[in-house]
């Protein structure tokens, strides 16, 4: 998106907008001054006189980068779109998505990567890399694969550090990673489900957070690049144990972490939920507090409400003094107002935007009753959501990617049946990553703001 064009504020209007109006995060800050994004262009600078002496030009926020050989143009390609089908993947293709790295060896992974980090150099943007290769990635299940050992995985992480060099790049690693542990037994004593047979028990979580502290490492060493950890989304972990998680993965060390990637929980919801996971990293890293004190969607009492608290819904857009109590964030950041004193958040977070539009799914509304809804896999009726920027007017979020590319399936959803058939579409899902004309369709006619 090209700077001074209409961009998406976080209210879902669209205002025009030439630089960044809150402060960058230190990250982020790092990230322009790496593509030489802090240029004046203010109305002075671009009439020729100089700025005021008394005010500092505000930072630009530089572009993100869209990827001319994206996996959508190969879709378009491999699966000779022709007609409506055709011209809506143009139009998604036309917006930066993430670039997505799955698989290959340690020198096969830097030379894609460094395609990607050469090209977007080149055009003075900055690309989205995911990192995809974690052993047991998603538990083996729809999205499965991923590298055999520790040893191979950070391997490959080295090759995936070495192509991107010294360019600039942000870096989503490993969607899922910190939301399905294999073998995980949680802070508070609970054993998580994913228990592949495969996976050594003893082991293979230490080995997960070993993997992750390895990337943010190597990756956090290279001058210009910006690493996110996995911390799934508003209607998943509680805070605490979402900020155990990114700890125990090495956040202090990271820029950050990412929220929503593949999923469809609303933008406002999102931004909510990240504050209050920053806000618990401070607290118990800073303020002397415990997990078990942070805040949480899953209760939301605080001063601001007297502590009555009802657990949040995700079926609508959360805000500090809404009406309806299950929507209403102000008990959960009266919370941490009190317990944070004069200590300040200071961990950022990215958002995926690219499907939330309309927001999740609620399967109670379906016509059919499922034993398993799979209400993360192709729900029907899903719009995209706020364009792709990195500038964004909302304390500690550094960016609104689309890291999940819109029109690409998330696999074949049974719902709890025996298949092949989507009970709620009445059609057979493409398989994870693949094209899937009817989604793509739908997310751009139910587009909020809309497309164009």
């Amino acid at each position: 998106m090209s700077l001074g064009s209409p961009v998406p504020s976080s209210s879902g209007a669209v205002a025009t907008s030439t630089v960044a109006s809150t402060p960058p995060s230190a990250p982020l800050a790092r990230l322009m001054a790496a593509i030489g994004g802090l240029a004046v262009l203010g109305a002075l600078a671009l009439a020729g006189a100089p700025p005021a002496a008394s005010a500092p030009p505000p930072p630009v926020a530089p572009r993100l980068w869209v990827n001319p050989q994206s996996s959508t143009l190969e879709h378009v390609s491999e699966l000779g779109l022709t007609g409506d089908a055709r011209d809506d993947a143009l139009a998604l293709a036309a917006l930066p998505s993430a670039t997505w790295f799955t698989a290959g060896t340690p020198r096969e992974v830097k030379q894609d990567v460094k395609r990607v980090v050469v090209g977007a150099h080149a055009d003075g943007e900055v690309p989205v890399l995911v990192a995809y290769n974690v052993p047991f990635r998603d538990c083996a299940q729809y999205s499965a694969g991923g590298a055999t050992s520790l040893a191979e995985y950070t391997a490959w992480i080295d090759g995936f550090a070495k192509g991107i060099g010294n360019k600039p790049a942000i870096v989503i690693l490993e969607p899922d990673g910190l939301g399905i542990i294999p073998w995980y037994t949680t802070y508070e004593g609970t054993q998580e489900w994913c228990r592949p047979a495969e996976a050594d028990p003893d082991t293979a979580a230490d080995e997960r957070f070993a993997m992750l502290n390895h990337a943010v490492d190597t990756l956090g060493a290279l001058p210009a690049t910006n690493v996110y950890l996995d911390a799934g989304h508003s209607d998943w972990l509680n805070t605490g144990d979402d900020a155990d998680r990114l700890l125990k993965a090495g956040v202090e060390r990271a820029d950050g972490f990412f929220l929503n990637a593949s999923n469809y929980q609303y933008t406002e919801n999102s931004v909510a939920y990240g504050r209050w996971i920053s806000s618990c990293i401070a607290l118990v890293t800073q303020a002397g507090g415990a997990l078990g004190d942070c805040g949480n969607q899953y209760w939301n009492g605080g001063p601001a409400t007297g502590w009555s608290g009802v657990e949040m819904s995700p079926y609508g857009r959360w805000s500090s003094g809404d009406p309806e109590p299950a929507l209403n964030t102000a008990g959960v950041d009266s919370r941490y107002a009190e317990q944070l004193g004069d200590v300040a958040p200071t961990t950022s977070f990215v958002v995926d935007t690219s499907r939330n539009g309309q927001g999740p799914w609620d399967p109670a509304t379906s016509a059919n009753t499922y034993a398993d809804p799979e209400d993360w896999c192709n729900p029907p009726g899903r719009g995209l959501g706020l364009r792709p920027t990195l500038d964004v007017d909302e304390p500690l979020v550094d960016a609104y990617l689309w890291i999940k590319v819109p029109g690409e399936s998330d696999g074949q959803c049974f719902r709890g049946t025996g298949g092949p058939l989507d009970p709620e579409r009445g059609i057979v899902d493409p398989p994870a990553g693949q094209w899937f004309v009817e989604q793509a369709d739908e997310l751009i006619d139910l587009a909020v703001p809309p497309l164009g």
